[in-house]
């Protein structure tokens, strides 16, 4: 594994925020930072930014790569097929949507949904990093490679990161297909490799596993 920035691997220190500070902190981040960032070429071709919605005490925090074509358009996270999906992923693990948080690496959209390249996510990231200081999630779940190794700071492959525990600043991080790939590849084998992975994170949360149907995921 490539070696971790100093960022990546110090441990979140401040006081936690209470809900109504995490509240007024990312809406105060989105408002005066995100909205009108122009800090790489990616807002020169975006409708909106994406900034990411969900509870801002939420226990699972998921990161994608980018928003899409549906995301750029609508201003939110995964609203797409590959939304609709995370949401059955979200819903088998026993929860709603609303009370997880989801965000993406950046807040733009690339053209023609490529992935984000190194010095867009450099300067986008930033955001991201604070989100999850404010939330300070119990789990992050990374869906995908762009956003799994941005997150560890590592070049491995999916193949090599996927289903096994890692850390990031002392938050549990767990590697798992993105949905737009579940959507590209959808096999019983993949749908069951998500589903261990999902059920790794509320295992080690003593979160409640529901018996897995075959309509999750």
């Amino acid at each position: 594994m490539a070696k971790s920035l100093p960022i990546f691997d110090a441990p979140i220190t401040a006081a936690r925020l209470s809900r109504e500070e995490k509240i007024r902190a990312l809406a105060e981040l989105d408002a005066t930072q995100v909205k009108g960032c122009i800090k790489c070429r990616l807002s020169e071709t975006r409708t909106n930014t994406v900034f990411g919605e969900g509870d801002p005490d939420a226990r699972i925090f998921f990161v994608g790569e980018g928003p899409g074509e549906n995301e750029d358009l609508s201003g939110r996270p995964f609203v797409g097929r590959a939304g609709q999906l995370l949401d059955k992923m979200i819903a088998g693990m026993g929860f709603r949507r609303d009370q997880m948080f989801i965000a993406n690496i950046v807040k733009c959209r690339p053209p023609q949904n490529r992935a984000p390249a190194a010095d867009e996510t450099a300067a986008c990231t930033p955001y991201l990093v604070r989100q999850l200081e404010i939330v300070r999630p119990d789990a992050i779940v990374t869906l995908g490679l762009p956003s799994s190794q941005y997150m560890l700071q590592t070049k491995l492959s999916m193949s090599k990161l996927r289903g096994n525990w890692q850390e990031w600043r002392g938050i549990k991080l767990m590697p798992t297909f993105h949905p737009a790939y579940l959507l590209r590849a959808y096999t019983e084998d993949n749908r069951a490799k998500v589903w261990s992975d999902l059920k790794k994170v509320l295992e080690a949360l003593g979160l409640p596993v529901p018996k897995r149907s075959g309509k999750q995921e």
